[in-house]
């Protein structure tokens, strides 16, 4: 049986270890709902986030809806939980079967770049590109640049994308295609760039653990600066759209170290976890939150530094009385 996620609750948790006291969970903080699911049902997802502050210090924000067609949406929110979309990226303008996780972030010349996760028509493989441009309102029309193009074997989504102002770095979800039928099983690799567009791969990072309730797979999907993280991950191919949210840390100094799992379960039922530092301390997450019907929502939480410290975080359910635009 799948695990169940209900409206009207916090995510699941698992009781905080040393290891997670001071971890951005969901949970923590007060839960609102940024994008409501875009219909009943299975399949039917907001979700897959990545944020950004704005120049202006106004909130931005890109994920991925599931409907009838995919699309990414590019919104904009002055109080972190109401937020008004500015463009939206579909996956025939994309050339793309389905869409899946963006990523949103700022070159060092101050424009905005949008790495996005298309799937090849006809076929079981993805591949990544980029759309720059000045402003939010102007990413849709921008040419879109493939990054990373994956091959026969590998299909590539889901990219996380941090740059410090001199060096890019990317992990990125892998879905091995030589097995037909399995192409479900996940694992996350590392990469280096001077400008974000041509990548050096330094290779795998991230993977599931046999026997455990991630030895499906491994998607990493935030990283913090003191190089712990956490990821998505599942036990079987059965559980594939109800991953669970894992910790892990770099087991070594080096940026292109392997990833090892800090806890021995699950930390919250959900996926995507996108964790952004406030320049006020604390911070503000989204993730991807299941419903009983199996629709998804996008939800956020405003996490305080003195939150973040507590052993048993306040259980406030979300509420859906927060409107998208």
């Amino acid at each position: 049986m799948m695990p169940d996620m209900d409206a009207n609750r916090p995510p699941a948790r698992q009781p905080r270890t040393s290891a997670a006291c001071d971890f951005p969970l969901p949970g923590t903080g007060c839960a609102t709902v940024a994008a409501a699911a875009p219909g009943p049902g299975p399949q039917r997802w907001a979700g897959a986030p990545s944020s950004l502050i704005g120049t202006d210090g106004s909130l931005l924000l890109a994920y991925r809806v599931r409907a009838e067609k995919d699309y990414n949406v590019l919104a904009r929110s002055t109080d972190g939980s109401t937020f008004t979309t500015l463009g939206v990226l579909t996956c025939d303008s994309l050339g793309a079967a389905m869409v899946e996780r963006p990523a949103l972030v700022r070159t060092p010349a101050g424009t905005l770049r949008l790495y996005v996760s298309c799937a090849t028509p006809g076929t079981k493989h993805w591949w990544i590109g980029a759309l720059e441009a000045p402003s939010l309102e102007e990413l849709p029309a921008a040419p879109l640049r493939p990054v990373f193009e994956g091959d026969r074997h590998t299909a590539v989504k889901d990219p996380v994308i941090r740059n410090d102002g001199g060096r890019w770095e990317a992990w990125l979800c892998c879905h091995p295609l030589d097995e037909p039928g399995e192409e479900d099983r996940m694992f996350t690799t590392y990469a280096t760039s001077d400008d974000g567009l041509r990548w050096r791969a330094h290779g795998t990072v991230l993977t599931g653990r046999p026997g455990a309730w991630d030895a499906r797979g491994a998607r990493l999907t935030s990283v913090l600066p003191d190089g712990r993280a956490c990821y998505d991950g599942r036990a079987s191919a059965e559980e594939n759209w109800f991953e669970r949210t894992g910790l892990a840390s770099q087991d070594g100094t080096a940026s292109a170290s392997r990833f090892a799992a800090l806890e021995e379960e699950p930390v919250a039922d959900v996926r995507y976890l996108d964790i952004l530092p406030l320049p006020e301390g604390g911070h503000r997450i989204f993730y991807e939150a299941r419903l009983p019907d199996e629709s998804h929502d996008l939800r956020t939480e405003l996490i305080a530094a003195s939150d973040e410290s507590t052993t048993e975080p306040v259980r406030t359910a979300a509420r859906r009385t927060t409107k998208h635009r």
